[in-house]
């Protein structure tokens, strides 16, 4: 061998060598990975039987790794998941020697854990024989909850006979649940339906121009919608939010619409109800007041006749007299008739039978008619009838009928408390200013008086400390305040020894004497 053979074959070996060490340093630094990775490295022969096995399996499994040297994995594996394995489940993905598998594998305290082991069969290239298996285990427990949970509430969300809608940022409609298709005749197939197709025009402004910005800013929305079923429109309270978290699309929102036509049907046959019963009681209350009635219509009728009469008179005395020198009491017969009409009016519209409709009005004026209705009940019991309104008051928000019936009430309740008790010598109607945008009225009187404890109790449909009583007038005036957005209650008053009942309502704004300013 010359000296050049000799020198190729030394570079050779010195090339070989640094090829050993380069192998030997990327053999130290693929155990190091093996054995740093949180995710469980093994080797397997070709029945299961561990070959090799990373420090994870103390963590993952509670295993020692020589714990685990000549034990058959299949051994550990849950008997559904192994029987999947073998069989080839469609579980399973195979492709050209890979595998990957979500499997529960027995720790060594007894309990399961769920594997998801993606594995590669190495075989002998010449006679096809498995040598050995390399796999990569991991935990994926959490992942398999949250996926449980996630299939849980999306059974929930298909069951439900709410409505549930899904919508991009272009408001179409990319899933929904299983009474929205039935309902709303959606297809299956994402994106083919829009917003505007199962949402009235009006819902569909409120939705663009209210719900999205406030879902935008808020995550969330609630209130009532209209939605268009297949046969009628359908009222909704509709729950709109916002889809966030990692993976979500920041445009993409849920719609749960639950159907309140029920809900509305009572609502309406309630109040129904309670009109019929404040009829009824006005009614009544109209034959409590028949007296006053007969008084008011009795006072323009007999003026009426007596101008009447007087006109005949002077006819009769002088026939050939100017029709002129009868203007006077015509006049006065004219004035009577109108006063007349006035007061039939009155009676007429306070018995009629109508919708509660809450508008601006003057409390003076209503308090006014009220007392006139009452005054001749009053001048009989010989109990006296006070107004005391503070000046000037606010409009307040109330229907006038609904309102002139609560006063009714209160003012005949108080007669009744004072008409037989030592003492009581007169009723007071007073109101004054609340509060910023409210105004109280007080019928206050000097009867018995209600103690704390049958304050609530008086309100009670049915109760009643009178014998001929229905129980009813106190439980319809709350009612009738509180359709007005007012309120009723018993108080107290140190000016009266006997009850007052307090109503307050809502107040038109007053200007002060700064511009742009309200109290």
């Amino acid at each position: 061998m010359d000296n050049d053979q000799l020198a190729r074959l030394k570079n050779r070996l010195a090339l070989l060598e640094a090829r050993n060490a380069e192998l030997e340093a990327d053999k130290r630094h693929f155990q190091w990975l093996a054995e740093s990775t949180t995710d469980l490295i093994s080797r397997h022969a070709r029945d299961g039987t561990f070959l090799y096995a990373s420090q994870a399996a103390r963590e993952l499994l509670g295993y020692a790794p020589e714990e685990l040297i000549g034990v058959s994995a299949y051994d550990l594996f849950h008997p559904t998941d192994l029987n999947d394995l073998l069989t080839k489940s469609p579980r399973v993905y195979y492709h050209a020697g890979f595998y990957q598998q979500t499997y529960r594998f027995r720790a060594k305290q007894g309990h399961y854990v769920w594997f998801e082991t993606t594995s590669r069969t190495r075989r002998d290239p010449d006679s096809g024989e498995l040598l050995d298996i390399l796999c990569v285990s991991r935990d994926v427990g959490r992942r398999i909850e949250a996926e449980a949970n996630r299939e849980r509430l999306a059974q929930v969300v298909e069951s439900t006979t709410d409505y549930v809608l899904f919508i991009d940022g272009d408001e179409g409609i990319f899933n929904s649940n299983e009474a929205a298709r039935r309902q709303l005749s959606l297809p299956r197939e994402p994106g083919a339906v829009r917003l505007a197709n199962v949402y009235t025009a009006e819902s569909l402004a409120i939705l663009r121009e209210v719900v999205f910005p406030a879902v935008a800013r808020y995550g969330s929305w609630s209130g009532e919608l209209v939605m268009q079923g297949t046969a009628r429109h359908i009222p909704v309270l509709s729950v709109v939010i916002a889809h966030r978290g990692p993976g979500a699309e920041p445009a993409h929102l849920s719609l749960l619409n639950r159907d309140i036509s029920l809900r509305q049907a009572a609502e309406a046959q309630a109040h129904r109800h309670q009109e019929q019963i404040a009829h009824a009681n006005r009614l009544a209350t109209t034959g409590e007041l028949a007296s006053n009635i007969a008084h008011e219509l009795n006072q323009p009728l007999g003026a009426i006749a007596n101008y009447a009469s007087g006109a005949l008179m002077q006819l009769k005395s002088d026939p050939q007299r100017p029709a002129a020198d009868l203007e006077l009491p015509l006049r006065r017969i004219d004035e009577q008739v109108q006063r007349l009409a006035q007061r039939l009016r009155h009676i007429r519209s306070f018995v009629r039978k109508g919708r509660t409709q809450a508008r601006p009005l003057v409390l003076a004026d209503v308090a006014e008619s009220a007392c006139r209705l009452c005054e001749w009940q009053f001048h009989q019991a010989g109990i006296g009838l006070e107004q005391r309104l503070a000046a000037p008051l606010p409009r307040v928000q109330a229907d006038p009928v609904a309102l002139e019936q609560v006063l009714v009430n209160l003012l005949l309740n108080a007669l009744e408390a004072s008409r037989h008790h030592p003492g009581a010598m007169r009723v007071v109607l007073s109101a004054q200013r609340s509060g910023p945008r409210e105004v109280t009225f007080r019928v206050s009187d000097q009867g018995p008086g209600i103690s704390a404890s049958r304050a609530e109790e008086v309100f009670t449909p049915f109760h009643s400390t009178r014998p001929e009583g229905l129980g009813m007038g106190l439980a319809i005036s709350r009612t009738l305040m509180e359709a007005m957005g007012g309120r009723l209650a018993v108080v107290e008053d140190s000016d009266f020894s006997g009850a007052t009942l307090a109503g307050t309502l809502r107040a038109e704004p007053t200007t002060t004497q700064q511009p742009g300013k309200y109290v």
